[in-house]
């Protein structure tokens, strides 16, 4: 309503699919699916558990190959294993799809243990308003963030390492991407009298950092220049961070890369991405993307620029990516490749992009097709790549509040 007016108010002449766009925009905060309602059970059954948990942080393991210190997080790189030619497995070779399970993973853990269990006491908050929420969430985030000791530095120099080649990769950034739900956790229950100020303060400041890294770091450069997923998820990661932090500089160019980059780039004309269908693990990489793809539009979608509705010259848009998908999503039998060579079994689950997608356009099959999916699947390569844990967490964007 308040957009209406506005509009009215300004005697603005826009275009039909920017005013449309504009409000199917402004309605993701009053969604027309009850989703606390929906997971309400699940939710309260995960921040019961996340009310038990002890503070998780990367300090407690020990990384022996990292060249980084105890706060520096360090992982190996998932495709790549010992080579049988030498008895000392280096330098490593590499086996596209197919996760070596003596990685290094416990930082990895960490992040999404902490991200899961956060992201559960925030959607807890939301639903309830209990303030035990609120104070567990800042004890488990002062120990992994804040505590000079224990936290973790605001860089991933040293992640996805690959024995005998490189000590970091730009790769490596992806490992981060399950930080996401913090920042939204915390924007949920910051108002909470048991989430002190300067904690959010803190929060922000490394999450300030973080962004600064990633955005001048040679590392950091480069996976944002990645031609494929990695730079979806980098800037997904920086406009989520950027969005907490106020920096509408990023927003700014996070909204440059969906339309000048990611739709002309990397979509062809039917909706689908040639790179990720290149990979062994077509289908799960093709799921990955477009979640992706899907929250940098929830996330930056305002009145004046609806990512929901960009489309391109040539008919290129989030909605065709949706399309293109959407069938094999609903019966996986249909899909026409090869299956992937890993995880198949354990896809979909309940896919965010179905959520986010089916409020944005209306459109009740992706809806339906949502609450149908299992929202916790317990295949580990499955969990790696879907993020967003607690949707509702998701349903209010900031950037659709402001006013043209």
């Amino acid at each position: 309503m308040k957009t209406l007016l506005a509009i009215k108010r300004r005697r603005i002449s826009w275009p039909l699919a920017v005013l449309f766009g504009s409000l199917a925009t402004a309605a993701l905060a009053a969604p027309a699916l009850d989703v606390a309602a929906i997971d309400r059970e699940r939710i309260m059954h995960a921040a019961a558990a996340a009310l038990q948990q002890e503070p998780v942080t990367i300090t407690r393991f020990h990384a022996k190959n990292s060249d980084g210190g105890p706060n520096d997080f360090y992982s190996n790189a998932d495709y790549w294993w010992p080579n049988p030619n030498h008895t000392n497995g280096l330098p490593s070779i590499e086996r596209d799809g197919q996760t070596n399970p003596n990685n290094f993973n416990a930082h990895r853990q960490a992040i999404r243990q902490l991200g899961d269990a956060v992201a559960a006491l925030g959607a807890a908050y939301k639903i309830t308003g209990d303030d035990r929420f609120a104070k567990k969430a800042d004890e488990l985030l002062r120990v992994f963030f804040l505590d000079e000791k224990t936290r973790m530095n605001p860089s991933l120099q040293f992640a996805q390492a690959v024995p005998g080649i490189a000590r970091g990769r730009s790769y490596g950034i992806i490992d981060s991407l399950h930080l996401i739900e913090i920042p939204k956790a915390v924007e949920a229950m910051q108002k909470s009298p048991a989430f002190p100020a300067a904690d959010v303060a803190g929060l922000k400041k490394w999450f300030a950092d973080y962004i600064e890294w990633l955005t001048t770091s040679k590392n950091g450069v480069t996976e944002g220049n990645a031609a494929n997923n990695h730079a979806v998820a980098f800037w997904l990661q920086v406009a989520v961070f950027a969005q907490f932090t106020g920096d509408e500089k990023n927003l700014a160019e996070c909204r440059r890369r969906f339309t000048e980059v990611f739709l002309p780039k990397q979509m062809t004309n039917d909706g689908s991405f040639p790179r990720e269908l290149a990979r062994t693990k077509p289908y799960g990489y093709s799921i990955f993307q477009l979640d992706n793809l899907a929250t940098l539009a929830q996330v930056l979608s305002m009145p004046q620029n609806d990512l929901w509705h960009f489309t391109l010259p040539d008919g290129r848009s989030i909605r065709k990516a949706v399309e293109f998908l959407y069938p094999f999503l609903a019966d996986k039998s249909a899909w026409p490749r090869q299956p992937d060579v890993q995880a198949w079994a354990g896809w979909p689950a309940r896919q965010p992009s179905l959520l986010f997608a089916g409020l944005a356009f209306n459109e009740p099959k992706y809806l339906e097709l949502w609450k149908k999916l299992n929202p916790d699947p317990t295949d580990e390569e499955v969990r790696r790549n879907i993020a967003i844990t607690q949707p509702l967490l998701w349903l209010e964007n900031p950037a659709a509040e402001k006013q043209p």
